[in-house]
């Protein structure tokens, strides 16, 4: 989890290949809309946030009911985000990409085809409650190789997992 550009879909796909999981984009929950939205420079409201939160839960109910193991790239921006995956009573652990936004904008400035802007990164960080404290929450540097994420997001996932990375 982590604001655009942090690298969540790069952990989230290491992770998957690695652990093994089934890797989800939380931006494959978006509706046109939202995502025309966002791409016309407008952050989303907590409001059109609503039912893609509720997709992305009902999603994952169903997958691990149906004994699947998932790696979610996700935002989860806002605590009441982190606690609608919370009440589906599935075991979950978030690992959180911390970084500072000049690094976060200049990698989003790196990558093509997606539809979130750069403009947006600061209502990113505006939106974000800092997760940190929250018990199932891990967080790790934006500025680690990516290999050194890898490592601790599983020693924070698999007990005896190595994490010397």
């Amino acid at each position: 989890m982590g604001v655009s550009g942090s690298g969540k879909t790069t952990l989230a796909r290491a992770l998957a290949d690695t652990w093994p999981a089934t890797f989800l984009d939380a931006d494959d929950f978006h509706s046109t809309e939202a995502k025309a939205h966002m791409a016309s420079g407008q952050p989303l409201t907590d409001a059109m946030r609503q039912p893609w939160v509720e997709r992305i839960a009902s999603d994952l109910v169903r997958r691990v009911e149906a004994g699947e193991r998932i790696a979610l790239a996700f935002s989860g921006l806002r605590r009441r985000h982190r606690d609608a995956l919370r009440v589906t009573g599935l075991p979950l652990r978030f690992v959180y990409l911390q970084g500072e936004a000049r690094l976060i904008a200049a990698r989003m400035h790196a990558r093509s085809g997606h539809y979130m802007p750069v403009s947006l990164l600061d209502s990113q960080f505006a939106t974000l409650e800092d997760p940190r404290g929250e018990p199932d929450v891990v967080a790790l540097p934006v500025d680690l190789a990516p290999e050194a994420q890898l490592q601790r997001a599983l020693a924070a996932l698999v007990p005896g997992a190595r994490a010397d990375a």
